[in-house]
This record gives structure tokens, sequence and C-alpha cells, in this order.
């Protein structure tokens, strides 16, 4: 491979971000990790043409969503509904804040595939709704319904977490 050392600092710098993108997406260590693992070998093996393209996190980020995809293809999880809600967190409370990302995860698992996708990348990853389009290959409309979409169902899912960005400021 060509600039193995610029592959190597990239990774290591942005590694953390792309984690907790994978992780968001995929909904649980094990399977981020897998999404991580497959991204960085498909960029290494083009990684001189990913740096002439000119962005490589926006390239990693763009495999990061197609694997999740591509697995959600392959084998479709059930929901599954809790006998209850947890209670309102109270803020400054360490484990409010624990409960409420408990919840956050909980919700996001319920969403579907693309919505989850939405919500990370415009949400957690602090993408654009042009940014986001490009990275899941469709257009800023899809990814504005599928974004209102989204919050609607976590509105219904989570309804404590309303008062989440209280919480955790």
């Amino acid at each position: 491979m060509e600039d193995e050392a610029g592959f190597r600092e990239f990774v290591r710098a942005r590694l953390p971000r792309l984690s907790r993108a994978a992780y968001l997406l995929a909904g649980n260590h094990a399977q981020a990790e897998d999404l991580i693992q497959a991204a960085l070998i498909k960029t290494a093996t083009h990684w001189s043409k990913v740096v002439r393209a000119g962005d490589p996190e926006a390239y990693v980020r763009k495999i990061l969503y197609h694997e999740h995809v591509r697995s959600w293809r392959r084998r479709r999880f059930l929901e599954h509904s809790t006998a209850s809600v947890p209670e309102k967190a109270v803020s400054g409370d360490e484990t409010g804040r624990a409960e409420l990302r408990v919840v956050l995860e909980q919700a996001l698992a319920k969403l579907t595939k693309r919505q989850r996708a939405v919500v990370v990348l415009r949400f957690f990853e602090d993408l654009s709704e042009v940014e986001t389009a490009q990275v899941m290959g469709t257009s800023v409309g899809t990814v504005k319904s599928q974004t209102s979409h989204a919050l609607g169902r976590l509105r219904v899912l989570a309804p404590e977490l309303e008062d989440a960005m209280e919480v955790w400021s």
C-alpha cells in the first residue's frame, strides 16, 4: 500500500470519532467493531485514490453507512417492547445521565436503519442535510423526511428525551 504511514496516521487521528458513529449506527460494540473493520479494510485497499479524492473521513463514513445497511439486509431484527418506561432523570445526576444514554440507545435501536443513520449523521456527527444525503447516497428531501419521521418516532418511543439536552448540558 502506498503511503502506509499516512493511512496509519489517519486511523490514529479519526478512529475515536468513526468508532462512535459506528456504535451509534450498529447499537452495540461488536457490530460497531465489525463496521469499522470492514470500512478501514476497504479504505486501506484504495488509500491512494481516497487521498486524491480529498476527504478520507467522508469516504469511511459512507462505507460505514453502506456496510450498516448491508448487514441489515442480511439479517433483520424484531423490536422488543418493554413493559414500562424508565423514570425521568434528575438534572445533574450521573445515574440520570446513564439512564438517558440507555433510553437513547434503546430508542435508536427501534428506529429503522435509515432513520437511525439520519439521526446519527445529522445530530451526532453534526453533518448538514446535504452532507448527510451525500453519505447516504440519497436526496436532501429524503434526508429531511427521514429526519422528521425519526424524530417523531423518538418522541413516541422515548418522550423523556425531550428534556435530555438540559440534563446533558
